[in-house]
């Protein structure tokens, strides 16, 4: 565990890092992952949630972005939660300079932070001298936009019971889900469709989207969809919930009338929501 950022009545925020294994040129080298961590003051043991924010500009983000704020509220409530800040952020090694290699590794980097957590106590240790534990067999994940596809294939590739929240998640299928957002780009897109289309020369696209894996899951998820969001279209997310129901997979839903893509003006009903969640998969 690193520097703290802040503290407060009921917990501390403050910088941890670790470390993914990267392969370059055939060989493997470590690359570190800063991130956020918030913990509550009180002596106890604590389950954790991995946070996983969505699409944020390198230039305006600071760590924490897209999930500080309701990361604070869980740990308020007794939850330790982790948010990495993903490679090429905060103060992370940068990622791969390959498009679709710098993709696919803000999964890896999921994986390993999830992967890394029964190490968790003895940062805390070192940190709250044995004060604060975390319980490495209740972990569940939060997942927004972005965020939500990546806490999607990780259930997949794990398949572990991992509760999961997913806000606004994109869940189109892989290419679609990236492309759909280029009109945003300075060149529409140009660039990326062409990355895309020399991808799709090489390897199966239909195996590296998320939506062809959904019965791979085994872990409850509670969706939670702005109607009002110009971002994630009302009807993906619509979509998510019946293919994952066609599955009889565990899934609540939850839509939010005149509500943007960060659940405004329906925040504290979703972050009241996804709290009970958690208190029933992870505090019982």
């Amino acid at each position: 565990l690193g520097t703290a950022l802040e503290e407060k009545e009921n917990h501390i925020s403050q910088m941890f890092y670790y470390t993914i294994r990267d392969v370059i040129n055939g060989k493997n080298r470590e690359k570190k992952v800063s991130g956020l961590i918030n913990v509550p003051k009180k002596e106890g043991i604590y389950s954790v949630i991995v946070m996983l924010r969505g699409f944020v500009p390198m230039e305006t983000y600071a760590t924490g972005t897209g999930t500080k704020r309701a990361g604070e509220v869980f740990a308020q409530n007794n939850f330790i939660t982790l948010a990495p800040d993903f490679l090429g952020y905060g103060v992370s090694d940068n990622p791969s300079q390959n498009s679709m290699e710098e993709r696919f590794q803000t999964y890896t980097t999921a994986l390993t932070l999830l992967s890394s957590l029964e190490n968790l106590n003895s940062g805390l240790e070192a940190s709250y001298s044995g004060r604060i534990k975390a319980d490495s067999a209740k972990v569940g994940i939060w997942g927004h936009s972005n965020g939500g596809q990546i806490a999607l294939s990780v259930l997949e590739i794990t398949g572990k019971n991992y509760p999961t929240v997913l806000w606004a998640p994109v869940s189109k299928p892989f290419p679609y889900s990236i492309l759909y957002f280029t009109d945003e780009f300075d060149d529409h897109g140009k660039a990326l469709r062409k990355i895309v289309a020399n991808f799709e020369k090489d390897y199966d696209i239909e195996q590296y989207s998320a939506s062809n894996f959904y019965s791979w899951i085994n872990a409850p998820i509670e969706i939670h969809q702005g109607i009002a969001d110009n971002a994630v279209a009302l009807k993906w997310s619509d979509q998510l919930v019946s293919d994952l129901k066609k599955l009889e997979k565990d899934v609540m839903y939850f839509t939010y009338p005149q509500a943007d893509h960060n659940l405004s003006p329906g925040w504290d009903e979703a972050v009241e929501r996804s709290l009970n969640f958690y208190r029933k998969y992870l505090q019982m």
